[in-house]
């Protein structure tokens, strides 16, 4: 139980997403009417309420504005899981509208994660280098606190 990490995915997928491939997101996130697709034992995304390692709720939600699908994903993963989610993040970067930041991926106990970067329907790890560790959340996000 101690190797957890954390998982967020946030990205756009288009609106002409086949059914199939809708199907296996839903399936993934635990939705009825999704379907079980390439060799995937169980839904990766379909665990919700509070998250035991990582603070914060776990969550996983697909939502259609009409011209693209958005999806966003937190959710606690295992190593041994890192080979299904190494295949279904390539599978929605291949897929994806949105360039750039799409996610991260953070050991449990670490402060820094590392960034998943779509770029031209493939997906790269990039590290933070933290050049100045920031004292207050006055220093991140400008503006009065209370």
């Amino acid at each position: 139980m101690a190797d957890i990490y954390e998982l967020q995915l946030t990205l756009d997928l288009p609106g002409s997403l086949p059914p199939q491939d809708l199907a296996l997101l839903r399936w993934h996130l635990g939705e009825e009417g999704g379907r079980q697709d390439d060799g995937y034992a169980y839904p990766l995304w379909g665990d919700r309420g509070p998250a035991l390692r990582i603070g914060g709720a776990l969550v996983g939600e697909l939502c259609s504005d009409g011209p693209q699908w958005a999806l966003t994903v937190r959710q606690e993963a295992h190593p041994d899981e890192f080979e299904d989610l190494r295949r279904m993040v390539l599978w929605l970067c291949a897929r994806t509208t949105t360039v750039g930041t799409v996610g991260y991926l953070r050991f449990h106990e670490s402060h820094v994660p590392d960034v998943l970067v779509a770029e031209a329907g493939a997906v790269r790890s990039a590290v933070l280098r933290v050049e100045k560790v920031l004292e207050s959340a006055t220093e991140v996000i400008p503006g009065p606190f209370a």
